[in-house]
């Protein structure tokens, strides 16, 4: 029978079913924008529980999810980085839809998404608010019109803690720990997005504590971001340009995006391996340029970056060797202390990825190296034993996934510069409509050594 005729026949089933037997709707109600899918929300209370309270400055996904709301995503025309950018779908969810619109072409309603293996009543509910299924016949747009076209938005937020804090309070001893800021803490962002297609914007912020136009920021706020992130030129996948990160296999290299430890859903890491940034956190990204070029089931990422990092920099006087003996990762430019560490370390970042991929099948070849300004050298302690030390650090990779039937099948096994290993495999499996399960399997030398990694593990 016609692939064509099957498909029609299908959803002209499911459509009879649903509507004379079960009695479902599927009446696409928009959320307000503040409300969050309840996996998300269970997740991001596990991020925060796990980091003993501390909030995340990474709001990437919050945005994404509001734009989801105003702008659904295009089930006929979503390919698989777009899928895994929801984190609501599993990544047999995702596999099964892309083979089945390989199979029967686009999507006629949503009705229809219940043929597609895997995919339930209640999930599909759930996605509801951010997807929808339509024919777009005009998916490509000229770089002109993708800069006049699009949504702008502009967030300006203040906040601050109100009880009293001991920073702010000026005696003899606590001189170097003292907060000559205000309190507040004040976030500017400006984003210009079209669709999935265009996206640039910039982002100022100033913690509580921090000067604002006087003192050691005479500029102003303490932290300035700024990104241009093109998609889709021809053979050109995605370029960027400023600010942007990089997420490559299952976290063992580089994965810079937030990410979750704990559900079904979170077990495997889902991401384009090149993405915007413009959140507010101050260590976290790339800042250069990167390019993804992709032909058929071929894709190729690389990128160069060059950063100033805060560290504690020591000078040594006995063999004129100045030398870091830790980097810093609060962001904070507060106290005396914390503004001599600002900007004193040099790195240099150059990686890239190569995969091959199918809707069942993917394997990746993963590459980073960074160079440092300083050496780094920590102190002889005995927690300092398998700590990042010298002038340069290498992280190598591959990474691979399969889908069969109801089960995914996912992994990286990954070696620094200095031949230290790390391994991670999973098995995620869809049981029925309302179990799916997931298994994974890791093990990390203590000698292995990363920057910017976020693989599935719990703390450090």
């Amino acid at each position: 029978m016609n692939p064509k005729l099957s498909k029609i026949l299908i959803t002209l089933f499911f459509c009879f079913v649903l509507t004379g037997f079960h009695n479902i709707s599927f009446a696409q109600v928009k959320p307000d924008s503040t409300e969050l899918p309840t996996v998300v929300e269970e997740q991001l209370e596990n991020l925060t529980e796990s980091n003993e309270d501390n909030t995340t400055e990474d709001d990437s996904y919050l945005q994404d999810i509001n734009y989801f709301v105003k702008h659904p995503l295009n089930l006929n025309y979503a390919d698989q980085g777009l899928l895994e950018q929801l984190q609501l779908l599993t990544p047999v969810q995702i596999s099964n839809l892309l083979s089945y619109r390989k199979l029967f072409g686009n999507l006629i309603s949503i009705y229809e998404l219940q043929a597609i293996p895997t995919w339930n009543v209640s999930m599909i509910k759930r996605i509801l608010p951010y997807i929808t299924v339509s024919e777009n016949l005009n998916v490509f747009k000229s770089l002109k019109s993708r800069f006049k076209d699009g949504s702008t938005t502009v967030l300006l937020r203040g906040t601050q803690i109100l009880e009293d804090q001991k920073g702010y309070i000026l005696n003899k001893d606590s001189v170097q720990n003292f907060y000559p800021g205000s309190p507040q803490k004040v976030l500017l962002r400006y984003k210009y997005k079209f669709g999935n297609l265009l996206q640039y914007g910039f982002t100022a912020e100033k913690d509580g504590g921090e000067q604002f136009f006087k003192g050691a920021q005479k500029k102003g706020f303490d932290f300035y971001s700024a990104h241009l992130f093109i998609r889709n030129l021809g053979v050109i996948k995605a370029l960027a340009l400023g600010d942007f990160v990089i997420n490559m296999g299952q976290g063992l290299t580089q994965w810079q995006s937030l990410s979750f430890s704990r559900g079904a859903l979170s077990a495997k890491r889902q991401s384009d391996v090149l993405r915007p940034y413009n959140s507010a956190g101050e260590v976290t990204f790339n800042r250069g340029i990167g390019i993804t070029l992709q032909k058929k089931n071929w894709e190729a990422t690389g990128f160069a970056s060059y950063r100033r990092l805060d560290a504690s920099f020591n000078v040594d006087t006995l063999n004129f060797e100045d030398y870091i003996s830790s980097l810093y990762n609060t962001g904070f430019h507060r106290t005396a202390n914390e503004v001599a560490g600002r900007n004193t370390q040099g790195q240099l970042s150059l990686g890239g990825n190569v995969s091959y991929s199918t809707s069942q099948f993917h394997i990746g070849a993963n590459a980073i190296h960074y160079d440092f300004e300083h050496t780094i050298q920590k102190a002889s302690l005995l927690y300092n034993k398998y700590a990042i030390s010298g002038k340069q650090l290498g992280n190598y990779s591959v990474d691979y996934s399969f889908t069969y039937r109801n089960m995914h099948f996912f992994g990286e096994a990954a070696v620094d510069n200095t031949t230290d290993y790390a391994f991670v495999n999973g098995l995620a499996l869809s049981v029925n409509s309302k179990v799916d399960m997931s298994f994974l399997y890791r093990k990390i030398s203590p000698q292995y050594q990363s920057l910017y990694t976020s693989a599935f593990t719990e703390s450090t």
